[in-house]
């Protein structure tokens, strides 16, 4: 069993990074050959992620369930060159799932969402939680008596 860390905690990553969601909507679900390519593609990904060296500027993941989940990165340009990498598993998987539904409209739908973080300019915490989220992807720090309110933890002004 994951071990829970009691107790309040934050996230803290000590520059800008980059938070991009990804997700699939099955739209058609008999349709199994159309989208389960795309559903089983992510994980091989996921693991090629996870060994790549810290160069390659991926910070972690974190799921959202079956159908959705949560990178960090160190930065955009990190993310877009492994999106645009024919080296690894992304690039023909994307060529894959264009090719699949070029007369498919509708079977399948995916979607994502980038954010580009400024250091400081984000509040994430997490009580009696494994290790998660941005708290995983950088480090976790205990919480002090001055970070009780969101708008302390992000030193803003009342």
């Amino acid at each position: 069993m994951t071990e829970i860390m009691a107790g309040r905690a934050l996230a803290r990553i000590e520059r800008d990074f980059v938070v991009f969601l990804i997700g699939i909507r099955i739209n058609k679900p008999w349709k199994f050959h159309k989208w389960w390519p795309v559903l089983t593609a992510m994980p091989r990904m996921l693991k090629e992620l996870e060994r790549a060296p810290p160069e390659a500027g991926f910070l972690g993941h974190n799921g959202l369930g079956l159908m959705a989940l949560v990178q960090y990165w160190r930065s955009f340009e990190h993310l877009e060159k492994y999106a645009h990498s024919r080296d690894h598993l992304q690039w023909p998987a994307w060529v894959e799932f264009n090719r699949q539904m070029k007369d498919s409209e509708g079977d399948v739908g995916i979607w994502h969402e980038t954010y580009c973080v400024r250091a400081g300019e984000y509040e994430a915490i997490y009580r009696d939680l494994p290790l998660c989220g941005l708290a995983k992807a950088g480090s976790r720090a205990l919480l002090t008596e001055h970070q009780d309110s969101a708008r302390q933890r992000l030193n803003k002004k009342p």
